[in-house]
């Protein structure tokens, strides 16, 4: 069976409706020929929603702190709006994408996180944040790829007890990919990968590299969850990593693997 490829869209590229058009389409011509499963972000919109809400938005190294009143909106903004939004672009496009959460039978089962140590060096308590348990295959995506659907999951999760979860876009992925032993992880955002202090693209990372930059603070919160989720799929067996801008011209060619070193993009090794 061909090896899959699991694609992480940061929510920045869903909002606009052109660019959400033009994502969907490569969504829909890759999955023809492509094991694709997506993993879809909204941070924006949870704090749009937040704000209205007059909930206070608290992060640390790109992990939203979550309380009941969190929560609440990230299940309605991601389970509801923008999973549904993406879906809806895709099948318009000629896909034939299902939409998912980690909730669902055979995605991803979760666990309470254990207090983050912050790149400070601070323990923090992140409340209803999940993260990806150890288990072997996902069945319901298998079962939705070899069938010639697109899976597109939102990051939500529940535990054994029924407790439901906000789980990281990028630790979702990352997870994904290593329990699929997927052939390639790609997450797309609003940068061309990562940036040095010149903002110039790094063009590969080890791990000494990416422990370099977490160390030393020069990593954005959010690329710190990336670089995190990244190393997590390598060290399990995905075969490449690439960390890309999601409006880029090139961007079909990362997911299906045929960039040929062509940036700029990180590829993480």
């Amino acid at each position: 069976m061909k090896r899959a490829v699991v694609l992480k869209l940061g929510g920045e590229l869903l909002e606009d409706a052109t660019r959400l058009r033009v994502i969907a389409r490569l969504i829909a011509k890759v999955s023809r020929t492509t094991r694709l499963i997506v993993v879809h972000g909204g941070g924006k919109e949870i704090d749009a929603a937040l704000a209205q809400a007059s909930i206070p938005k608290h992060q640390v190294d790109g992990l939203r702190v979550t309380d009941e009143g969190t929560l609440h909106v990230v299940i309605s903004v991601l389970a509801g709006a923008v999973k549904t939004r993406l879906v809806a672009a895709i099948n318009v496009a000629g896909g034939r994408a299902v939409g998912l959460s980690a909730v669902d039978a055979g995605v991803m089962g979760v666990a309470a996180a254990p207090p983050h140590r912050a790149t400070n060096g601070e323990l923090v308590d992140l409340g209803l944040v999940g993260e990806p348990v150890d288990g072997r295959g996902a069945p319901l995506i298998d079962v939705l790829c070899g069938n010639g659907f697109t899976p597109v999951v939102s990051p939500i999760g529940a535990a054994k007890d029924g407790r439901i979860f906000n789980v990281n876009a990028d630790t979702l992925a990352g997870s994904l990919a290593a329990r699929l032993r997927a052939a390639r992880l790609v997450m797309a955002g609003s940068t061309a990968g990562v940036l040095d202090d010149r903002g110039k693209t790094i063009a590969s990372l080890d791990g000494d590299g990416i422990d370099a930059l977490i160390g030393l603070g020069a990593a954005s919160a959010g690329m710190v969850a990336k670089l995190r989720a990244g190393r997590h799929a390598l060290e399990r067996g995905v075969k490449e990593v690439v960390i890309a801008a999601g409006d880029s011209r090139r961007l079909s060619a990362v997911v299906v693997g045929t960039t040929a070193g062509r940036g700029p993009w990180t590829r993480l090794g």
